[in-house]
């Protein structure tokens, strides 16, 4: 069988960086003719083959990376995980090819590009989950890698995003929070953590604000570090009848935390959370949660980044997916 000539190889005969092979035959700057036209030489020469041709029935097949933050995949599947499994469904009705990598931290610290880009060309990439600012700024500056963010943005960057609607999503947990009774509510999530974090605050914030419930400082509580760490929940001294917790995985955490201290959930305090996706076992109730059209969000990043790889410009700056409330077990109405 034919040895696969990659990137490397043709980086290895001419004695030059992949990264200097990867731009010259992208037609990127910062190569001088005269080295561009030796490497394009060499890769012809050696049965190089450019990714992303067309497939037998003429349509143009993309390779789009897929990353994802190292911290975001601990000892179980994670929600970003899901989110990953559904892209790798859809791709392919879209004439796309997935090539996935988790961005360790080493690497993210030394602004080193992901594997697939150095010795893959690839047409686009994804982005799973907030990770640091330089490296998305570093990613960013790529010019023909177009990058979509799924489930985060962050101003200043030119690239598009997709999101669950965290603002309105957690106003309406609230909103139904207040329905089933309750008014002595608490928010479980560490500000500034993450965008999604904060935004899910805010959500919080405005439905106490329209029902006239005055925001007790006590009761917005820390869930994790500012690495993502989650754990080491402190509970206030005077309890609400009931807690909005950012994702469910905190909800099952703080499910775990009040039933070790004896209350019974939700007869003494209720719990929602947000995502609607928990592994299995992680907690013993079934949690009242905000659903995220995942499929709808990952249909939406793919037809951002066919877009920006074939035209150049994305539908959408920004495009904000909606869900919904999912009743479970976990609020108690309050008579």
């Amino acid at each position: 069988m034919k040895k696969t000539v990659r990137l490397s190889d043709i980086a290895e005969r001419l004695q030059v960086s992949t990264v200097t092979v990867s731009n010259a035959l992208a037609g990127q700057k910062g190569v001088s003719e005269e080295l561009r036209a030796r490497i394009k030489q060499a890769a012809a020469e050696m049965g190089y083959q450019v990714r992303g041709t067309s497939s037998s029935g003429g349509k143009k097949i993309l390779n789009v990376g897929v990353i994802i933050g190292e911290k975001y995949l601990g000892a179980y599947p994670s929600y970003y995980w899901k989110i990953y499994q559904e892209l790798s469904l859809i791709a392919g009705l879209h004439s796309c090819v997935i090539l996935f990598e988790v961005l360790r931290h080493e690497r993210e610290e030394a602004l080193e590009l992901p594997l697939f880009a150095v010795e893959q060309q690839i047409q686009g990439l994804i982005v799973i989950g907030e990770i640091g600012r330089e490296y998305l700024e570093f990613l960013d500056r790529q010019p023909d890698i177009p990058m979509v963010m799924v489930d985060f943005m962050m101003r200043g960057l030119k690239c598009p995003s997709v999101m669950a609607d965290n603002y309105y999503g957690m106003y309406k947990m609230v909103n139904y929070l207040i329905d089933e009774g309750h008014r002595e509510i608490a928010y479980v999530g560490t500000l500034m953590a993450s965008n999604s974090i904060t935004d899910r605050y805010f959500g919080y914030r405005k439905a106490l604000l329209e029902n006239g419930i005055k925001e007790n400082p006590d009761w917005v509580i820390d869930d994790r570090t500012m690495e993502g760490q989650i754990g080491n929940i402190r509970l206030p001294e005077r309890m609400p009848t009931a807690f909005a917790c950012n994702c469910d995985l905190t909800a099952s955490e703080l499910v775990n935390l009040l039933e070790s201290r004896g209350y019974r959930i939700p007869q003494d305090i209720s719990i929602v959370g947000f995502d609607n996706y928990l592994y299995e076992g992680l907690c013993d109730i079934s949690i009242t949660s905000y659903e995220v059209d995942i499929k709808e969000m990952v249909r939406c990043a793919i037809k951002i980044v066919v877009s920006l790889a074939e035209h150049g410009k994305a539908p959408a700056d920004m495009r904000l997916v909606s869900g919904a409330v999912v009743e479970k077990e976990s609020v108690q109405r309050l008579r």
